[in-house]
């Protein structure tokens, strides 16, 4: 019998090739059987599942899955603040999750205009924890415990609102008051808020 040198990159080409074949294999026998094919579930999918499984909301806040429960990367987080300037508020914020979840932190909007030192007219928000103090440890139950302390104690040292910031460190009272107008709806300013109480 004679032996022929197999280079380890052919035989590995073939055992890709084999898997290849193998789980294309699989697919058609489930689809002849009448079913459908199975999704796999990326990593971030399967972390976001444990998170929300895991979640210990405040009792002022909920989630809902607009696109229902096929599409739980993409949510929205309700939070109705019960003390401080934002009392009696409704504010709503979308969630975006990325596949490499909890690599990279979720993309978070507030899809309320409010009158905020930390969130601007266009809905983004300045919490540390979604930029540079983002972890993988840190998981949805901890960002939706950070948005709500954004409304129970506005920040005006890292503010993406200038001018709320300023009002809010040299006249709280003023602030309390812009804050009521902003929520009951109307001008502030030049910008318009609609009402969100």
């Amino acid at each position: 019998m004679m032996l022929i040198p197999v280079s380890p990159s052919y035989r590995e080409g073939e055992m890709i090739k084999l898997f290849k074949v193998k789980e294309k294999q699989r697919e058609l026998a489930e689809n002849a059987n009448g079913k459908s094919p199975i999704k796999k579930q990326s990593a971030g999918e399967l972390r976001l599942h444990k998170d929300i499984s895991e979640l210990n909301l405040h009792k002022t806040c909920t989630m809902a899955f607009p696109n229902g429960k096929d599409d739980l990367m993409k949510f929205e987080v309700t939070i109705r603040p019960d003390e401080g300037y934002y009392r009696g508020g409704t504010f709503v914020f979308s969630f975006q999750i990325s596949s490499i979840y909890p690599h990279e932190a979720p993309k978070v909007k507030c899809k309320t205009k409010v009158y905020h030192p930390n969130i601007d007219l266009e809905g983004n928000v300045c919490l540390n924890i979604l930029r540079e103090d983002w972890k993988p440890v840190l998981n949805i139950n901890t960002i939706i415990y950070g948005l709500f302390h954004l409304f129970t104690e506005p920040n005006h040292e890292d503010p993406l609102n200038q001018d709320a910031a300023a009002v809010l460190r040299d006249n709280p009272k003023l602030f309390e008051s812009n804050v009521r107008r902003a929520m009951t709806g109307g001008y502030m300013g030049q910008t318009f808020f609609p009402r969100c109480i």
